[in-house]
C-alpha cells in the first residue's frame, strides 16, 4: 500500500478509460492540448510557423522501439531518427523562435551537429545536476544532462534576463558613498544580490515520492527546469511545443505561465496522466 505522503500523480482505472486526442489527418489550427501520435508525423502535419518556442526532451536511446536490432544497429537507427525529426523543426517554428533540446552526455555532440545542420545558431549548452540513484559501482555516478540553447535568428530572439536572474549571497558586500552597490539586505538579515544565470544548473531537483509534481514517467523533467526555460525564452500569449510530451510537465508549465501549449506524445497513458495535471491546474 502506498504511503499516505506519496503524492505521486497516479491514474485511476477511470482515468485509463479516458479518451486521448489523436493527432488528426489535418491540421489548420492549433488548440491547447496534447496530441496522440507519433511526433515525426506531427511536425509534417502542424501549420507552418505555428510555435515560439520548443521544448524537445526525446528518448535517450532506450525508450525508441527499432526492433530486435543490435547494440549497432539500434545505434545507427537512433542517429537516423533523430536527425529526421530535427531537420523538421524549422517550418514549424516562427523566425525569431528558440529551441532547447534535451540529451544525454553520450549524444550531445551529435545534436549539436544536427542542430547547426539544419541552420541553427547554437547559443549556450546548458548542464544541469540530475542527481538521482544510488550510482555505479565501477564508475563515477552519472548525475548530469545536457540542454542545448539554439535560435533561429541570433539578432532577433526573446531571452527574458530580468526573469531568471538568481538569487546570490554576497561574501564580501561592497558601499559606494556608504550604500550597498549592486545588493541589498533579504528578509534573514543577509546580503543578497540577483545575478545573471550560469549555464550550470545545479539547484534543480528530480522529481521524487513526495513532491506533488511527481508521476510515474521514469525521466520526468522537474518543472522548475522547464518554468526558466519558458520564462527566459517566450512571452505571454506564444505558443510553446512541447516535443515528447511525456507527462505533460512542459505543457503544464506552459498553462500557468499564460502560454498557449500543444504537445505531442505516443504513449496513452502519458497522456492521461498529462491531462490530469493540466485539470489539476485548472483547479489551482
Amino acid at each position: 500500500m502506498a504511503s499516505t505522503l506519496n503524492k505521486t500523480i497516479r491514474l485511476t482505472p477511470q482515468d485509463r478509460n479516458s479518451p486521448v486526442k489523436r493527432l488528426p489527418s489535418r491540421l489548420h489550427k492549433l488548440s491547447d492540448t496534447i496530441y496522440c501520435g507519433d511526433a515525426i508525423e506531427a511536425l509534417k502535419k502542424f501549420p507552418p510557423q505555428s510555435f515560439d518556442l520548443v521544448i524537445a526532451d526525446p528518448p535517450y536511446n532506450n525508450g525508441v522501439d527499432f526492433g530486435n536490432k543490435s547494440d549497432k544497429q539500434l545505434e545507427h537507427h537512433y542517429r537516423v531518427w533523430v536527425k529526421q525529426w530535427i531537420e523538421l523543426l524549422p517550418r514549424v517554428t516562427t523566425d525569431t523562435a528558440s529551441f532547447y533540446i534535451c540529451c544525454d552526455w553520450v549524444h550531445s555532440g551529435f545534436f549539436q551537429e544536427q542542430l547547426e545542420s539544419i541552420g541553427l545558431y547554437i547559443i549556450n549548452r546548458i548542464t544541469w545536476k540530475r542527481d538521482k540513484g544510488r550510482g555505479a559501482k565501477r564508475n563515477w555516478k552519472q548525475n548530469m544532462e545536457d540542454v542545448w540553447f539554439a535560435v533561429k535568428d541570433p539578432k532577433h530572439y526573446t531571452f527574458n534576463i530580468d526573469q531568471v536572474k538568481v538569487k546570490k549571497n554576497v561574501i564580501a558586500p561592497y558601499r559606494a558613498n556608504g550604500k550597498p552597490k549592486d545588493w541589498y539586505i533579504n528578509e534573514s538579515g543577509e546580503a543578497e544580490r540577483l545575478t545573471h544565470p550560469s549555464n550550470i544548473w545545479t539547484d534543480l531537483t528530480v522529481p521524487f515520492w513526495s513532491m506533488p509534481e511527481n508521476t510515474e514517467h521514469p525521466t520526468q523533467k522537474p518543472e522548475a527546469m522547464i518554468e526558466r526555460m519558458i520564462e527566459a525564452s517566450s512571452m505571454k500569449g506564444e505558443r510553446v511545443f512541447d516535443l515528447f510530451s511525456g507527462s505533460g510537465t512542459t505543457s503544464v508549465v506552459a498553462k500557468r505561465l499564460n502560454r498557449h501549449y500543444t504537445g505531442i506524445e505516443l504513449n496513452e497513458d502519458y497522456i492521461r496522466v498529462a491531462m490530469k495535471r493540466l485539470r489539476q491546474e485548472n483547479n489551482g
